[in-house]
């Protein structure tokens, strides 16, 4: 009886579980079918006022502080304090995610980690100069873990760049064999599995010589739609394939100028083999370009369409100092990415290292979205199960950690420009019980995620024979970014306090600076020579007080140290100044002059943070648009400085990489802009209302179309 009875308990228990299950299933699916889509895609540190996603913890808590978080320079308790931030990644706002069987085998060394306790647990792992990384990564199986017989056999051996990245048996492409040759079928490249995506991924080496033509047949063979590129033809540095274990490095020195990929893409049409490739259009970036071509098949009609999404800025050596822009890349190529397409290709120089970056970044941005967790350590472990080496040192390891941990932060913060007008007002009304907006959230964690500045990171700004040519020593440059001057001005220094900035579309196209002081006059002429300026954009009152004295000839001609000023023309358009000169360099005539327009800006009083006039304001980035067009076809670069080269530069510096951005993707990503000026330069735009003004004046600008 007693056996009966307790049956009967476990089937009632049983069952009123499958029940709750299917009423929470049914609730939750209900209440993602309600939510508003139309709301903008937002996924910052979540406010009191926003709904989150609730994630069940795959990991314990285990007391992390929560004091001010130093990850990465992430945050500073002069900027705002990060105590136990709810973090959730939203592609699409306030949705709720059902549960989702979990992508990998769980290591009882590292289970996933939730997205809201990932800043904690980056932060402990970075204590003890990185040990908890060093041992994480330390664990992860490397070198070969698999057979790899047919790169090895003879007929291949030319094929692979690299000796010891070479491809896997189980998981290799294998290319379709041409008549007579049996070894055809071979190519260095492995299907990599991506979230849920099973051969998601093709992740390969940099095409060489012989190997541009089986190239192409892999794209037309797995109708691939997007090739991702994250190495320069030619870069500087390490050879790729090297590995250091302990003290010792194991492969062949570099040598300056290293072949990393041959150009494997023409510039109008080519056919490689039976494919036919051309060039329809060239899209450049500040740190990517996006080229499209048409391809085809010998014999077939069909002609496909293809992008290659081309990462310009990973340098030669390491990895990048921020994420922000790979993020915007990786979020390119996911938007672009047709959904019926193939696998996305992906390759580097040896198909490991930067390779195995994307792929992880771009996967475990899936899971968050998903599930709320990331799981980087057994996403790493299955993609190196697939392709030998992927994510290949310590420091592209935690360069994944650092990278997800700011797309999480941050979110996707780019509005399409047909909706841009709509959600503009949503996004800028203030909730009446929180006193904030959802710009005011976007600019509070801005501040939150800009890079704390060191001592060691401006250390030339900082020497004491710099000092007396700083406005401010609270204000300097990072070496990093200086713009050393070239031309020789006697027992001058060649130090600036200046900055080199990207634009939305040309790396180093500004060069963001202060009033120049009386003593460095000189040096500010010689900035505008040595690199290639072609417009001075000035954005401050002139004030004798704070030595902010004219720094130019008035109808005349002036030296100033080496470089010759000459007066040509001006004239007033409102609120602008508008002047010409003819600039060289007296110590090396025969470099020629060169033409410089000034354009004074005399509309932004010295007691507002932003102008009055957003109207007048966008006619100084139209008259620098207009002289680049007309004039300067070399797309010269661009100084802009106020009194301290801060706020007003950086509002300017963003107002011109918006409309660049409109003009060329038809998005408008404010936050991106800015958070990318302030990793190299912490005070552009240093106000909420400047923040504001750089939205109203995107809104302003779409009203002129």
């Amino acid at each position: 009886m007693a056996g009966v009875i307790a049956g009967l308990l476990m089937f009632i228990i049983i069952l009123l579980g499958v029940m709750l299950t299917i009423k929470r299933r049914k609730l939750a699916k209900k209440q993602k079918e309600t939510q508003s889509g139309a709301q903008r895609e937002m996924g910052p540190v979540a406010s009191a006022d926003k709904p989150t996603t609730k994630l069940s913890a795959s990991r314990n808590d285990e007391g992390f502080s929560s004091s001010s978080q130093d990850v990465n320079g992430f945050t500073d308790g002069s900027r705002g304090e990060l105590s136990q931030p709810t973090l959730t990644i939203q592609t699409h706002p306030y949705r709720t995610c059902d549960p989702v069987e979990m992508s990998y085998p769980r290591d009882q060394f590292q289970p996933a980690i939730r997205v809201a306790d990932l800043l904690q647990h980056i932060t402990q792992m970075k204590r003890g100069q990185g040990y908890g990384f060093k041992e994480e990564y330390e664990a992860l199986p490397e070198g070969q873990t698999a057979s790899w017989d047919t790169a090895k056999e003879d007929e291949n051996r030319n094929k692979n760049r690299y000796g010891n990245i070479i491809s896997y048996d189980h998981s290799r492409v294998r290319l379709l064999v041409l008549d007579g040759d049996p070894h055809s079928d071979y190519i260095n490249a492995n299907y990599i599995d991506g979230y849920h995506r099973p051969r998601h991924y093709i992740a390969t080496q940099g095409p060489m010589q012989e190997t541009v033509k089986d190239f192409w047949r892999m794209i037309w063979q797995e109708n691939s739609a997007s090739i991702v590129m994250v190495t320069n033809l030619v870069e500087v540095g390490r050879h790729p394939a090297e590995h250091t274990v302990g003290n010792a490095t194991l492969g062949r020195a570099a040598s300056p100028g290293m072949v990393k990929c041959v150009r494997y893409w023409p510039d109008d049409t080519e056919v490689y083999g039976d494919i036919k490739v051309t060039l329809i259009e060239t899209e450049p970036l500040a740190e990517y370009v996006i080229r499209t071509f048409t391809v085809q098949k010998k014999g077939y009609h069909e002609i496909r369409e293809l992008r290659l999404f081309h990462f310009t800025s990973w340098p030669d050596h390491g990895v990048p100092c921020y994420a922000t822009g790979l993020l915007g890349f990786v979020r390119q190529v996911k938007f672009l990415n047709p959904p019926e397409a193939g696998p996305i290709v992906v390759h580097c120089s040896a198909g490991a290292g930067r390779t195995g970056c994307f792929i992880a970044i771009d996967t475990m941005l899936d899971m968050a979205e998903n599930e709320g967790v990331v799981d980087i350590f057994n996403c790493v472990r299955e993609l190196r199960a697939q392709r030998v080496n992927l994510v290949q040192t310590e420091e592209q390891y935690v360069f994944v950690h650092d990278a997800i941990l700011e797309a999480c932060l941050c979110g996707n913060t780019a509005i399409p420009v047909c909706e841009f007008r709509s959600l503009y007002y949503n996004i800028s009304r203030l909730d009446p019980q929180t006193n904030s907006s959802q710009i005011k959230d976007e600019f509070q964690t801005l501040n939150i995620v800009t890079p704390r500045v060191r001592p060691e990171d401006c250390s030339i700004g900082l020497l004491p024979r710099n000092h007396d040519k700083n406005r401010s020593m609270d204000v300097l440059p990072l070496d990093r970014c200086l713009p050393f001057l070239i031309s020789v001005d006697g027992e001058s220094s060649n130090y600036i306090n200046a900055a080199l900035m990207d634009s939305h579309k040309q790396p180093a196209a500004f060069v963001v600076t202060q009033h120049p002081l009386p003593n460095t006059v000189a040096d500010f002429w010689r900035l505008v020579f040595d690199y290639n300026c072609s417009s001075v954009v000035m954005l401050n009152e002139m004030d004798t007080a704070q030595l902010c004295m004219q720094y130019w000839p008035e109808k005349t001609s002036g030296c100033y140290g080496p470089i010759q000023v000459e007066f040509v023309s001006a004239d007033i358009d409102e609120d602008i100044i508008h002047r010409i000169f003819r600039i060289c360099n007296m110590a090396r005539p025969q470099d020629g002059y060169r033409i410089v327009q000034h354009l004074q800006y005399i509309g932004w009083p010295a007691y507002r943070d932003t102008p009055p006039s957003k109207r007048s304001l966008l006619k100084v980035v139209r008259r620098l648009e207009k002289w680049q067009e007309q004039y300067d076809g070399r797309e010269g670069r661009t100084v802009v400085h106020c009194l301290n080269g801060g706020g007003r530069s950086g509002t300017f510096c963003a107002i011109c990489s918006v409309c660049e951005m409109i003009q060329q993707q038809n998005i408008i990503d404010v936050f991106h802009i800015v958070k990318t000026l302030r990793n190299n330069k912490s005070n552009m735009v240093e106000t909420l209302e400047q923040y504001k003004f750089v939205y109203e004046v995107a809104l302003e600008y779409l009203s002129s179309f």
